[in-house]
């Protein structure tokens, strides 16, 4: 599979696109070499009014459509953490059913959670182990 990404910087009004394939490995060294603490110590002295994004990774499968997005911030005792966001497509009855079913873009997020915790389910992303990615959000 091969994936393209988005990043959020919180000084830029613009998001960063980047749409050239890449690989899952690729997708991984990514998100684990980003400067996380540095970004969010600058979205920490900027100015409310200036401030754009939190530090955002958001990484699409070209195959599949999916994206997988990590943002981070810092907890209450200044310890990195991320929310995970999975934008997917799921299958909708129209009309509880009479109608029968359409595929729509659903998005689920979950908060607090740790560097390698986030990770560890971006590699699940990455390999396609999508099962494993919907159960951190289905628990």
């Amino acid at each position: 599979m091969t994936f393209k990404y988005s990043i959020c910087h919180p000084e830029k009004e613009n998001i960063e696109y980047k749409n050239n394939p890449i690989s899952g490995n690729e997708v991984l060294k990514i998100a684990s070499n980003y400067p996380w603490i540095n970004k969010l110590k600058v979205f920490h002295t900027l100015i409310r009014e200036n401030i754009n994004y939190n530090p955002s990774l958001d990484f699409t499968c070209i195959e599949t459509g999916k994206s997988f997005c990590l943002t981070a911030n810092f907890d209450e005792n200044e310890q990195l953490e991320f929310s995970l966001w999975y934008n997917r497509p799921q299958k909708t009855k129209i009309l509880f059913g009479l109608l029968g079913e359409k595929e729509k873009m659903v998005v689920d997020e979950i908060w607090s959670n740790s560097f390698n915790k986030s990770i560890k389910y971006l590699k699940h992303f990455v390999n396609g182990n999508y099962t494993v990615v919907e159960e951190l959000y289905n628990n």
